[in-house]
């Protein structure tokens, strides 16, 4: 036992001096029954890019596509008619993860935006007030932090972490989903 207890007071130590930061908001199942609540089902479709389709979608955007894997999920209301879509992502903000969900809309608007999971300190997370800004946004070269989407003071990385993921994947809605 006399063994194991310079190594259980490191490991206290560690724990107390760095703190686990980072919360998990919302589930994916979640996040889609909150966002979908009369939907008599929720399908998840997934595109493949190819390397035109990531030129368009990078020269639309003026954004690097990382993947070429695009899923998006639809839901339809009882006579099948579209209700919405939504869309997860995840990028780094400083050194660890956000997700969040992007609603739209059938004419390619965000409807709002949920954060699911942010691992940095609770400083850095953007308020729902900022998150706000982008309701009714399609892509256009306002939507940019700064023209026309406020900065967020203290959380200048967010928040162009999160726009410049908006314009990304509202390009790649716009060209494969909404022109197919």
């Amino acid at each position: 036992m006399k063994n194991y207890i310079p190594i259980l007071s490191l490991a206290a130590t560690l724990l107390w001096t760095n703190p686990v930061t980072g919360k998990v908001y919302l589930t994916k199942d979640d996040a889609l029954k909150q966002a979908f609540r009369d939907a008599h089902g929720i399908e998840r479709l997934t595109i493949f890019l190819d390397d035109e389709d990531i030129k368009q979608v990078q020269e639309l955007s003026k954004v690097k596509v990382e993947s070429k894997l695009f899923t998006y999920y639809v839901a339809k209301g009882k006579d099948n008619e579209i209700i919405g879509y939504a869309v997860f992502e995840s990028h780094i903000v400083r050194t660890k993860p956000e997700v969040f969900m992007a609603v739209i809309n059938h004419k390619g608007e965000i409807d709002y935006i949920e954060i699911l999971a942010f691992y940095e300190p609770e400083e850095y997370l953007p308020p729902k007030r900022w998150l706000h800004l982008f309701k009714g946004r399609r892509l256009d070269d306002k939507l940019r932090v700064k023209s026309g989407i406020s900065a967020i003071s203290g959380a200048s990385i967010t928040a162009e972490g999160i726009t410049r993921e908006i314009r990304r994947l509202l390009a790649t809605f716009e060209l494969m989903v909404l022109k197919k």
